[in-house]
């Protein structure tokens, strides 16, 4: 997988070639991951990269120029187009599958008050990784690495990924570890019976417990009948 990413900002990215997981894929030359300066194509000496919005108002827009330049320096026929903006659809689980599924990925990162809106019909589509405003949509970038490298295969067993929050419809249910008790704090004793139904209806029981205390909204949806048992019994406790 081809990942390009279009910043002002470029530092800000550097450290992505040293997380873990990345430099895994980066090392088996399974991923590359380019990060193009937007600056470098802006025309004349004063790399004037923004201006003021037509119609007024506060801040500065990226000029369309530079940001068109640099994309179509690097768009392939196979290249997948994503603007990081908050007026974006929401990121989830299921868009992060998408995604890596991909052969070539470009990310742009928008900066101060946004990019003139002209570079829009040259992008597949706008994403945002939530309901708030970033300074530039170089930490989006990020974030956007990091979930859609780990579904890489051989990345993470795929057993653990199956389990994880939002993989299932629910979130996911608690995990322990030793020691088996900790400052008065047990282990829930069905972990440690060996009965591998008990321990699979207490997972989920727990996974609903959790995403109705956090996540309601996850269970508007059509339940099986050992959740709606389920849910009775946690509403009775």
């Amino acid at each position: 997988m081809i990942i390009k990413i279009l910043t002002m900002f470029p530092e800000i990215l550097e450290p992505v070639y040293r997380i873990p997981l990345i430099r895994r894929l980066l090392d088996q030359g399974e991923w590359s991951v380019q990060i193009i300066d937007i600056r470098e194509y802006v025309p004349g000496s004063f790399r004037h990269i923004d201006d003021s919005p037509y119609g007024g108002g506060a801040g500065m827009i990226i000029r369309a120029e530079p940001v068109l330049k640099a994309l179509k320096s690097v768009r392939t026929d196979l290249s997948h187009t994503v603007f990081l903006t908050p007026a974006g659809i929401p990121y989830d689980q299921r868009k992060a599958h998408e995604l890596s599924e991909k052969k070539e990925l470009v990310l742009i990162c928008g900066h101060y008050e946004g990019i003139d809106a002209r570079i829009l019909p040259d992008v597949d589509e706008c994403i945002s990784i939530g309901d708030y405003i970033l300074s530039g949509g170089e930490t989006a970038a990020l974030v956007i690495l990091d979930s859609i490298c780990r579904l890489q295969q051989g990345v993470i067993r795929s057993e653990s990924i199956r389990e994880e929050s939002f993989e299932a419809p629910l979130l996911e249910y608690p995990q322990y570890t030793h020691p088996r008790v900790y400052e008065g704090r047990e282990v829930p004793e069905v972990l440690l019976s060996g009965d591998h139904e008990k321990i699979c209806k207490w997972r989920l029981k727990e996974a609903l417990r959790v995403t109705l205390k956090y996540r309601p909204d996850l269970l508007d949806r059509e339940c099986s009948e050992e959740e709606k048992q389920l849910l009775k019994e946690l509403e009775e406790e």
